[in-house]
């Protein structure tokens, strides 16, 4: 059974760094593009940060490049996104998926993805 449990997410204020794990379990972990999206009121839920396979690539959506960072353990079968100098336009649902294969040109497009997490909060406080 394929289970990704996200985890990490809470309240600061902003300026304040969070990091969110996720832990894969049920298949090839090191065989899959690992993303972490998000979600926000109101909004579509987008790309943040993608690992490629064997850690060979990262992207990052424009509005998070310089503050995020996402890595992942393959020995652990999991993947982080540490995210700093946090800001209210941050405050959303933030998934974790696995995309079986190399990261997709379309990587933040959530139409591909073979598995999804439950989603951990985070909200900014100004």
């Amino acid at each position: 059974q394929v289970q990704l449990v996200a985890s990490g997410g809470g309240s600061v204020q902003a300026g304040g760094s969070l990091r969110l794990s996720c832990a894969g379990s049920g298949y090839t972990y090191s065989s899959y593009c690992m993303t972490w999206f998000r979600q926000a009121p109101g909004k579509g839920r987008g790309g943040v940060a993608a690992s490629d396979t064997g850690s060979r690539f990262e992207y990052y959506a424009d509005s998070v490049k310089g503050r995020f960072t996402i890595s992942r353990d393959n020995a652990k079968n999991t993947v982080y996104l540490e995210m700093n100098s946090l800001t209210t336009e941050d405050t959303a649902m933030y998934y974790c998926a696995a995309d079986r294969g190399a990261c997709k040109r379309a990587w933040a497009q959530d139409i591909s993805y073979d598995y999804w997490g439950q989603g951990t909060q985070v909200t900014i406080s100004s």
